[in-house]
């Protein structure tokens, strides 16, 4: 199996991310990638939080689930909120994403960039024609891309521990 990458493409509109994962599902059925895992946020200007959806539609078996989403989105848009109490009571889960390959640089860099008014969209994939996700991707005009790369050793650790039976 390839590598895998966790991304993250940042959209400067609240509905670009939703947009996209139209898209991402014919890439997904073009074989131009391979899905293992994908969810989305929007952010509305007015609100103090976003809201998180899983991309049920477009993940086969094998998908990390919902744990694995609401500890990531947990960390990077809600423990900063509700303060260091919460923090540390995450610490441990939060050192099983960093030993996946998920550290705090990756989690802050996303926090920096979703942001009230933006949205995004989490791909856990492998095998992307990398030039044509990229260009079927640039006419919903993502703002940013954030990516970490998974070895083979830190792909199997999250799967160990979020893996849906």
């Amino acid at each position: 199996m390839a590598q895998a990458t966790l991304t993250v493409w940042k959209f400067g509109t609240p509905g670009g991310a939703e947009d996209a994962s139209s898209t991402l599902k014919e890439l997904a059925k073009q074989n131009l990638i391979t899905i293992h895992d994908a969810a989305y946020v929007t952010w509305a200007p007015d609100k103090k939080k976003p809201k998180t959806h899983q991309l049920n539609s477009v993940v086969g078996r094998g998908a990390l689930g919902g744990t694995f989403w609401g500890l990531l989105f947990g960390l990077i848009f809600f423990v900063p909120l509700l303060g260091a109490a919460v923090g540390a009571a995450t610490g441990a889960l939060a050192g099983t994403l960093t030993d996946a390959g998920i550290d705090d640089s990756f989690i802050n860099q996303v926090r920096d960039q979703v942001t009230p008014g933006t949205s995004a969209l989490f791909l856990m994939s492998s095998d992307a024609v990398i030039d044509k996700v990229k260009d079927e991707l640039a006419g919903h005009d993502p703002d940013e891309l954030i990516f970490t790369n998974l070895s083979g050793e830190q792909e199997a650790a999250l799967r160990q521990v979020f893996a849906q039976d």
